[in-house]
């Protein structure tokens, strides 16, 4: 794998070859493309859960999960939110991204928020062929409460290319446009397994 620096950067974002072509749009200023990573804006949609207390989240129980409500909302840009300790929300990067079959990617928070508290957060890893908006993970960890405005610099995205490109895009139809909501990765068939393993192990086999 080969990080790309800002030649590099440029150059697939200019490429003319569309398969080849990174899309980061819109870049509002030239100077969001850094030495070895591109500066990404705070969208304007959020989604925080409801508190509850009456039972945790179990990953084995289906009606945990779908009784986790939750707020959706817009903040217009020129307006602001505020984050407060310990707050947890969901929101989104202002550009969309569509990276080629053969760059994959990692969102990093920016290191001037991180030192007041602020953790930005994404999946480890933007895999090869993503289309849409990226789903940011926004958490106070800091002292204070903290303004948030839409259009602001909060997030970096480092890309490198892979060792051969994927045969065909990923699968996401339509591609995300805000953030997406809370879901555990699981099929139902590896949720099965590993019910029949929690119970072996606990000694609770039929």
């Amino acid at each position: 794998m080969t990080l790309l620096q800002n030649e590099a950067l440029r150059s697939r974002i200019g490429n003319e070859n569309l398969e080849q072509r990174l899309i980061v749009v819109p870049l509002l200023q030239e100077s969001q493309i850094g030495e070895a990573s591109i500066d990404l804006r705070l969208g304007s949609e959020f989604i925080e859960a409801r508190r509850r207390s009456e039972e945790a989240i179990d990953p084995f129980r289906d009606e945990t999960l779908s009784t986790v409500g939750e707020d959706r909302y817009e903040i217009p840009f020129g307006e602001h939110l505020v984050i407060h300790p310990g707050q947890f929300l969901l929101g989104a990067t202002f550009e969309f991204i569509r990276l080629p079959r053969d760059i994959g990617g990692q969102v990093l928070g920016r290191s001037s928020w991180g030192r007041f508290g602020l953790v930005v957060a994404t999946a480890v890893t933007v895999q090869p062929g993503f289309r849409g908006c990226l789903t940011l993970e926004l958490q106070n960890l800091g002292t204070v409460p903290m303004r948030l405005y839409p259009g602001l610099r909060i997030a970096q995205l480092v890309l490198w290319t892979t060792e051969a490109p994927l045969e065909s895009e990923l699968s996401l139809d339509p591609p995300p446009l805000g953030p997406v909501s809370r879901k555990l990765g699981w099929t139902q068939d590896e949720l099965d397994r590993l019910k029949l393993v929690h119970r072996g192990i606990a000694g609770n086999d039929p």
